[in-house]
């Protein structure tokens, strides 16, 4: 599946970091606005309590359905922010990890950040999205 997402680069920038600096779309264009996935079960239980990287998984294989769901793909997020509910920063890599390599090459401008509290309970985890549909 062909993309309408370029990834920009900047060379003025650290290359140092795992994702793009920004993303173009050229118009006109239909456009994905994700609600945040959350590490909900078909039922709407919280798996993993407790469990970053479990919950991780979950976000992302909910993230996916969505996408499917429309007709797209990982590779047509335009951006991403993640949240996970913690002042640790060793949690937000753990996420963060997880996060990539769903990802894979299609390094999206992301932001990732770390909350007081996400609205489920026990949830630890949320990534939401903005995509573009081929």
């Amino acid at each position: 599946m062909s993309s309408g997402v370029k990834l920009i680069r900047n060379t003025r920038l650290t290359s140092a970091v795992d994702y793009a600096y920004a993303s173009v779309v050229d118009a006109p264009v239909r456009t994905l606005w994700l609600a945040g996935a959350c590490p909900l079960d078909e039922e709407g239980r919280t798996v993993a309590v407790g469990d970053y990287e479990g919950q991780a998984h979950q976000v992302m294989r909910n993230l996916i359905a969505v996408l499917e769901d429309a007709g797209a793909g990982l590779t047509d997020v335009a951006r991403t922010t993640v949240y996970v509910a913690s002042s640790d920063q060793d949690d937000l890599v753990k996420v963060w990890d997880v996060y990539r390599a769903y990802m894979g090459e299609h390094d999206a401008p992301s932001t990732l950040l770390g909350v007081a509290l996400l609205g489920y309970d026990d949830q630890l985890v949320e990534v939401e999205a903005v995509a573009v549909l081929p």
